[in-house]
């Protein structure tokens, strides 16, 4: 440990939030103020991070992004405040500010009707802000709408046999005889929107949204098989429609199509988005390489470091992309659930977790913060004195 001890003194901090109990940017202060006690006068630099879910607003604004808001459409059809972020014409959308879990009511849960509409919303508002480049960060959903809602914000139309607009979420998709995308804002076709996911499902199917994450949102097994039948049906009448074409089955198998309930599909199909893993857009749209310059040593995290972590979620990427350049990389957790050679394939070299010190898990959530200093300041004594 000596030689690490003794390069080790740029340290740059790129972990996520610890759900249910830190911000990324609160992770970031206490592990400043642990590394501090051991070594006050280390050079620290902090970028907290987001993979696309919740949360990813909150790393944009932390990165120097405007924070905006907007009153929208909430998932259950009730007006919610939702933001976004803003900075030189990029704007940072995520979707569960408008349509997320987080909006809906404790134990209350609408699987065949929570809506995407907000989001759309909150898409439009961007682009009256003026941005030419939109990263929507999706994840943490409560719906399973294949993005109609949001595509009719824009201006799409679904309609039923009757000629009546389709009601609310992915359950009445069954009803739908008609799509018409063309009047969809003109603004999109000038704009760049990225679809940032860790999420590579496609539409339908034993793997599709419906399947994956329905059960999540409160769907039954019976709510999953129609909501499943829905947004078939959904991808069949947009293939059949003079506005999309063909090229509407073709993105319903596509990687993402099935992330947040399908609205990957609407924004493949709908907005002309392209897919790329959540981590890797953010840590570009936060200036994570220009930070990792001259830094010795990396830490990340998030709440739990367990086999997803390795798919995609930020501790992943911010590993990988260290060890790319280098750097040593090691993690804070609240708790592990990996073994050393997974660490390792991942790029991490070691991990440290707040149930090392503290058995109780309940403890761990209630006073992570102080914890998470502790943990801090033996990741210090290992590498920084």
């Amino acid at each position: 440990m000596a030689d690490a001890a003794q390069a080790a003194r740029h340290v740059l901090i790129a972990a996520d939030k610890f759900k249910g109990s830190l911000t990324a940017v609160q992770v970031a202060q206490r592990v400043t103020a642990g590394l501090r006690r051991v070594a006050p006068d280390i050079d620290i630099v902090s970028v907290p991070v987001a993979d696309g879910g919740d949360g990813t607003v909150a790393a944009a604004v932390a990165a120097g992004f405007e924070r905006r808001e907007v009153r929208v459409t909430g998932p259950l059809g009730e007006p919610v405040t939702a933001a976004y972020a803003l900075r030189e014409g990029t704007a940072v959308v995520e979707m569960a500010e408008a349509s997320g879990l987080q909006l809906l009511p404790e134990g209350v849960f609408a699987p065949l009707t929570a809506t995407t509409y907000g989001s759309g919303e909150v898409i439009a508002a961007a682009l009256d802000a003026g941005a030419r480049t939109i990263v929507f960060g999706v994840g943490g959903s409560a719906t399973t709408d294949g993005g109609a809602g949001m595509l009719a914000a824009l201006g799409a139309r679904f309609l039923d046999a009757a000629g009546a607009p389709v009601g609310p979420g992915g359950g009445a998709l069954a009803t739908l005889a008609c799509a018409d995308l063309s009047g969809l804002d003109a603004r999109l076709a000038d704009v760049e929107i990225v679809l940032a996911s860790d999420v590579d499902n496609p539409l339908t199917g034993p793997k599709g949204a419906p399947a994956v994450y329905g059960p999540q949102k409160g769907a039954t097994p019976e709510d999953v098989a129609a909501l499943d039948a829905a947004l078939a049906h959904y991808a069949k009448v947009l293939g059949e429609s003079g506005s999309v074409g063909p090229k509407a089955r073709e993105h319903a198998a596509s990687p993402g199509a099935g992330a947040a309930g399908g609205v990957g599909y609407g924004a493949l199909v709908g907005l002309g988005a392209s897919f790329r893993p959540g981590i890797e857009v953010m840590l570009d749209v936060l200036g994570f390489a220009p930070a990792l310059e001259g830094a010795t040593l990396v830490i990340t995290g998030e709440g739990s470091l367990d086999e997803q972590t390795l798919h995609g979620k930020a501790p992943a990427g911010v590993a990988a992309a260290a060890r790319a350049a280098g750097i040593e990389v090691v993690a804070v957790c609240g708790r592990l659930a990996l073994d050393p050679a997974s660490l390792g394939r991942a790029g991490i070299r070691r991990a440290y977790a707040l149930t090392d010190l503290e058995p109780d898990v309940a403890r761990c959530i209630a006073e992570a913060g102080p914890i998470l200093e502790d943990v801090a300041e033996r990741i210090a004594g290992d590498f920084l004195s």
